[in-house]
């Protein structure tokens, strides 16, 4: 999004999709299992089950969110062996 100051000359506006996308973004993140997930893929890859133990929920409800934030485009999954491991794509949007 553009970084000008609003109502400075010459400031461009974010266009209606990109405040859409983000409000979606935004609305995806409210939950706190995703928001702790997204927190502990920004810090390394890491695959489902361990993802799981560090949030405290189950592989399932755990791979529902992966799914969701795959499908949204704030990981990526990469096979390692037998495993899937996520990361983060951009992790500057993410890191502190």
């Amino acid at each position: 999004m553009p970084t000008s100051t609003p109502g400075s000359p010459g400031a461009e506006h974010p266009t209606p999709a990109q405040l859409r996308a983000a409000a979606e973004t935004f609305a995806l993140m409210a939950s706190p299992a995703r928001l702790h997930l997204m927190w502990l893929i920004t810090h390394g890859s890491y695959d489902v089950s361990t993802l799981a133990t560090h949030v405290g929920i189950g592989i399932a409800t755990v791979s529902q969110h992966l799914a969701k934030l795959r499908l949204a485009g704030l990981i990526t999954a990469r096979r390692d062996g037998r495993r899937t491991l996520y990361a983060v794509e951009d992790p500057p949007m993410w890191s502190p």
